[in-house]
């Protein structure tokens, strides 16, 4: 089930987040705290973005964020992964925007192969110098098409 996220689903968010990220990119375990993941979904991401869940039964697993064209978050748990939880999610943002824009890093080639495989192309790399990480990174791009109405 898909569903609108409302800020006394944060934790659970982050919590989502927080797990996937860790799965997909082992080299930057330890980052965040959960505290500061709580404070970044509360205060940025709730505060500025749409943001969609998955559930299977009562338990979130998957998330997805947007606003004003740009793809801020989308995460999966690992155990749900390559179950259309991913595209369910992305078709929310796509039925809304005519265009997405989102950054990914380089090394996280699941991530840039499933965006590629729905129509993203890619826009542009970075060496990492203007991220947190200092992770190089890419940028992809998604616009409508006359199929996808």
């Amino acid at each position: 089930m898909l569903r609108l996220l409302a800020l006394a689903d944060m934790s659970a968010a982050a919590q989502v987040h927080r797990i996937a990220f860790d799965h997909a990119m082992p080299w930057l375990v330890g980052l965040h705290t959960p505290d500061e993941d709580r404070w970044f979904y509360r205060d940025r991401i709730f505060a500025t973005c749409h943001v969609w869940g998955h559930f299977d039964e009562d338990v979130l697993n998957g998330i997805i964020a947007f606003r004003d064209g740009w793809l801020e978050q989308l995460h999966v748990l690992p155990v749900t992964q390559r179950r259309n939880v991913g595209t369910d999610l992305l078709n929310v943002a796509k039925g809304v925007c005519e265009r997405l824009e989102l950054w990914t890093f380089q090394r996280n080639a699941p991530a840039r192969q499933f965006y590629e495989a729905r129509g993203f192309t890619l826009a542009e790399e970075t060496d990492g110098a203007r991220n947190e990480e200092g992770e190089p990174d890419a940028r992809y791009v998604w616009t409508r098409g006359p199929l996808d109405s």
